[in-house]
């Protein structure tokens, strides 16, 4: 090798030198910079073609491991989605409040049944009737309170998807535009790594918000997929998420598949293809702020607004269902059966049957009367007892009215070998010996309307001012919503001395505890079958029990639903934080090794300056000894 080679070998490391140089400065002035990646100078060594070499830089490299960055995005998005999850389910605990605290359901449940023990002692007494009174009105306001509070929340969550579907559009259409400035671009090059950057802030921002997956191809382009398959980014082109937000909503604002029938708001992608697909019914997204928010509006908060529903339902039925139980037949061997009085029968009312069939087996069968056609057939789970059946009464109870029950429930129940016919204008249900059939008992269970109809019931508690009933109709139940609109009988506001007069004639006598003493028990000892829906025992074993039993069972349960959010929020937040840890210690930049760069490049540029001093020198030499 002479000396131009030796001089030229000289010149390409000073220019290796530079770019090195340039690189580490950049690494240096952006250590702060948000999202920055460290880079790498590409030197490789090149063949002068005369026995020596030279060395050249080809861009640079990001400082990156690709697998630890894939797991940060996929804990980031199960962050996002516990993060928002422990946020609202921590605001929903605010609401219920502490046990025994002033302003909770629990306490004015209490303060309720003890003003009822009052009256029971004093039931002639105005104090005590008004003092009972107002204690109804505190504990149907608290109802209205923690209804219109879960909304609230149920509102916020719709808009949140609003926001970040805004954002979620923002990120893809970052990406398509970045995959597009990069096409052309060798990956080493210097402009390609700031462009990388600022595609990956663009993926780590909407990791937050669903679940992404990133794949990135020969060519630098980036394609973004869900877990499901969704390709949301496909080198420029980006899908779009679009959401039709509901506004403020209602307890009776629930999802539905079938866009007609829903009440919150929509939510769908549209591919680059062109073709859309409903997100929430193809369960596109399953991680992120996202996929919490959609849980939350349309399960973890439609359960709590069940619950309390489920309480105000109760606490209505408990206080004005009367249950009558049916005349037997007249005996023989051959038959076994009741007759049954209809007339009282309202939507919602319901006729209970309990029967031994042909395998000796003990059955329950409830017929549910319906006004509303379209609310047919009930659901009734196979194996679930008892066996629910809903019946048409729109045509009225009158001898038509019952023959067509009759029939509805031969045609519902014919396999059970149970007889249902019109006796002079009541409800027969039998059974035959001979088809190893019993009919044990038969009832009806009807809503008292009236405020001195002769019995202690009443209806309390009403539905905005009307009764009660649990009527089911196409679009839902009567139970959903109660408890935001759930109040006291206003009639009985008017005259709160009906609280203890139950009869007028017979007028009910001073001093009468009967009334007092049943609304007592209804609400401290008698025990009630609740909802499935209310989250709280099974469809084969509901949960069953008092209504201060019910109140703590669905209350604990939310507690410890926030704790255990919590808790993951915590440990999730541990492990992102763990995994950032990781992925700086390769791609952030340090300080420390920057500075051991700097001085290895100054003696790396001395040496070759020195090399180039002295390739002068011996050539300045060889010209002098020709002259």
């Amino acid at each position: 090798m002479g000396l131009s080679s030796a001089l030229a070998t000289a010149m390409s490391g000073l220019r290796a030198n530079q770019a090195a140089l340039a690189i580490t400065s950049g690494n240096i002035a952006n250590a702060q910079t948000p999202g920055y990646v460290a880079e790498t100078a590409n030197q490789s060594e090149l063949s002068a073609g005369t026995g020596g070499t030279t060395v050249q830089v080809n861009g640079a490299t990001r400082d990156l491991d690709v697998f630890i960055q894939n797991q940060l995005r996929t804990e980031t998005g199960g962050a996002g989605f516990a993060d928002q999850t422990s946020n609202i389910l921590g605001q929903l605990q605010s609401l219920y409040g502490t046990p025994g605290g002033t302003g909770t359901l629990e306490t004015a449940l209490n303060s309720f049944t003890t003003a009822l023990q009052g009256l029971s002692t004093s039931s002639s007494g105005l104090s005590a009737q008004s003092t009972a009174l107002g204690a109804a009105q505190t504990l149907a306001q608290q109802l209205n309170v923690t209804s219109q509070g879960i909304q609230t929340l149920r509102s916020n969550v719709e808009q949140d998807i609003g926001s970040s579907v805004t954002q979620a559009n923002t990120d893809l259409n970052q990406i398509a535009a970045i995959n597009q400035q990069l096409q052309g671009l060798s990956a080493n090059d210097p402009s390609a790594a700031t462009l990388e950057d600022q595609r990956d802030n663009a993926i780590n921002d909407l990791s937050k918000l669903m679940d992404v997956n990133a794949v990135t191809n020969g060519a630098n382009q980036v394609s973004i997929l869900t877990n499901t398959g969704i390709q949301l980014v496909s080198g420029t082109q980006a899908s779009q998420f679009s959401f039709t937000s509901a506004g403020t909503l209602s307890p009776t604002s629930l999802y539905s598949s079938n866009p007609a029938q829903s009440g919150v708001g929509s939510l769908t992608v549209k591919l680059p293809n062109g073709a859309s697909i409903d997100v929430v019914a193809n369960k596109v997204i399953s991680s992120g702020r996202i996929a919490a928010d959609l849980q939350l509006r349309d399960q973890t908060l439609v359960q709590a607004q069940n619950q309390v529903d489920q309480l105000a339902a109760t606490l209505s039925s408990s206080l004005s269902d009367q249950t009558t139980q049916g005349t037997a037949v007249t005996p023989s061997a051959s038959l076994s059966g009741f007759t049954l009085d209809l007339s009282n029968l309202q939507a919602g009312n319901s006729i209970n049957l309990t029967y031994t069939n042909s395998a000796g087996q003990q059955q329950q069968v409830q017929i549910v009367a319906v006004t509303d056609p379209s609310a047919l057939p009930l659901p009734s789970p196979f194996g679930v007892s008892p066996q629910v059946v809903g019946i048409n009464i729109s045509g009225g109870l009158g001898s038509s009215g019952i023959n067509s029950i009759a029939s509805q429930l031969t045609t519902a129940l014919g396999q059970t070998h149970l007889q249902f016919s019109n006796s002079s204008g009541l409800l027969q249900v039998v059974a035959s010996s001979t088809d190893n059939v019993t009919v044990n008992s038969a009832s009806t269970t009807t809503t008292v309307t009236g405020l001195t109809s002769g019995s202690a019931q009443l209806p309390l508690f009403t539905d905005a001012g009307s009764p009660y009933t649990g009527a089911i109709t196409g679009s839902g139940s009567e139970m959903t919503g109660l408890a935001e609109r759930i109040e006291v009988n206003p009639a009985l506001l008017a005259n709160p001395a009906d609280l203890s007069v139950y009869s007028t004639n017979p007028p009910t006598a001073a001093g009468d505890t009967t009334r007092p003493n049943f609304l007592y028990s209804q609400l401290t000892s008698a025990t009630f079958t609740y909802s499935t829906q209310t989250g709280l025992g099974s469809k084969t074993a509901p949960f069953t029990g008092t209504i201060g039993n019910y109140l703590q069972q669905f209350l604990s349960q939310q507690a410890n639903t926030a704790s255990t959010a919590t808790q993951l929020q915590q440990g999730q937040s541990v492990v992102v934080s763990t995994l950032q840890q990781k992925f700086n210690s390769t791609s952030q930049v340090s300080i420390d090794n920057e500075m051991s760069n700097l001085i290895a490049l100054q003696n790396s540029y001395a040496a070759n300056a020195h090399v180039m001093t002295v390739v002068q020198t011996m050539m300045q030499s060889l010209l002098q000894a020709q002259v």
